[in-house]
């Protein structure tokens, strides 16, 4: 049954304007569809197997495209919790541009229409692989677990991670260790990348009702969680140097973004991220570095981080630029692995 859309509290009904493409656009979160986007092609290319240009590039494309459709079927279903929210109420369909039928409508299309272009252009391993990865973000992660669970981001991550297993795929036919090992990485990396963020926005979670780490066990159990994450996250992260997969680039990469990574990480769990109070509303929520205009300006500028909250922005912050420069090792080598190759014939 789809929900219709919510409009935010702070949106004045009389002057919503009309939807415009920029406004679909947004469902389908582009920011996240760029990522995805990134360790799907590392995955294609990691694979090392010879795929015509053509196809590699609609095998990203249905990648793409799907990660969309997880993203508009998301946005429709969670309208009623991103109203509630700072971080998402003026996303298209709680602003009240976009009704939530059209959100779903455009969600199941275009996940229909990667699937099956995905399987009768590539192969029906990776068509497979998109279809779970949908499924398991639109239906487990975002109508079950989410709202369940303290876990939600624990297990639901698992959605984000399988790209480079399905850009593998695309390109051989096969989902191998390595495949899997890329998985991992990303798997890993999810819990102390979201629960970082939802140290300083564990407010915006409570009023939703979202069962977030912070707001379930509270903030000194969501850094220790970080640390112990971290500490397993980084031995995994090294290992492709041993598998094959990557070469002395990754490894020297691996091995100094990870211990930034560890030291951030124990500067989260020494810290007060999450305790202190926020002088703007009295309450325990922290400076929320991704929605700058949520905040209100003094003299102009933005309000700086309370308490621990500094620490956790910098391991979020530093957390994606981790993540990228793993896959950008991972595909310069293998292209790097690919060109070689291609000279020595």
């Amino acid at each position: 049954m789809a929900k219709p859309a919510v409009l935010s509290p702070d949106t004045p009904t009389d002057t919503v304007r009309a939807a415009r493409w920029q406004d679909y656009f947004q469902l389908l979160k582009p920011r996240v569809m760029s990522l995805v986007v990134f360790t799907a092609a590392t995955g294609l290319v990691a694979a090392r197997t010879h795929i015509h240009p053509l196809l590699g590039a609609v095998a990203v494309l249905c990648i793409a495209v799907g990660a969309g459709a997880s993203g508009a079927l998301n946005m429709w279903y969670d309208a009623d919790i991103d109203a509630k929210m700072r971080r998402t109420r003026g996303r298209p369909v709680p602003a009240g541009l976009v009704e939530g039928s059209e959100a779903a409508t455009l969600g199941v299309v275009l996940s229909l229409l990667s699937v099956m272009l995905m399987g009768m252009a590539i192969n029906w391993l990776a068509a497979g692989l998109l279809a779970f990865t949908i499924v398991f973000y639109a239906v487990v992660y975002t109508m079950w677990l989410k709202r369940w669970t303290a876990q939600n981001i624990v297990i639901g991550g698992l959605a984000g991670a399988l790209p480079p297993a399905i850009g593998w795929a695309a390109a051989s036919g096969s989902a191998p260790l390595n495949a899997w090992l890329m998985v991992l990485i990303i798997f890993l990396w999810t819990p102390p990348h979201f629960w970082a963020l939802s140290l300083y926005i564990s407010t915006d979670y409570a009023k939703a009702g979202v069962p977030m780490l912070p707001v379930v066990k509270g903030a000194r159990e969501t850094r220790k969680q970080i640390l112990l994450y971290s500490l397993v996250f980084i031995p995994v992260c090294l290992a492709p140097a041993a598998t094959g997969l990557g070469g002395p680039l990754y490894l020297a990469v691996s091995a100094l973004g990870g211990l930034v990574f560890l030291i951030l990480a124990w500067r989260v769990f020494r810290s007060d991220a999450g305790d202190a109070a926020d002088p703007r509303t009295g309450d325990r929520a922290l400076y929320e570095v991704q929605t700058p205009e949520a905040a209100p300006a003094v003299e102009g500028k933005r309000p700086p981080p309370v308490g621990g909250a500094k620490d956790a922005r910098n391991l979020f912050a530093f957390s994606i630029l981790y993540l990228f420069a793993l896959f950008a090792a991972l595909l310069a080598e293998a292209m790097i692995g690919i060109r070689a190759l291609e000279l020595s014939l």
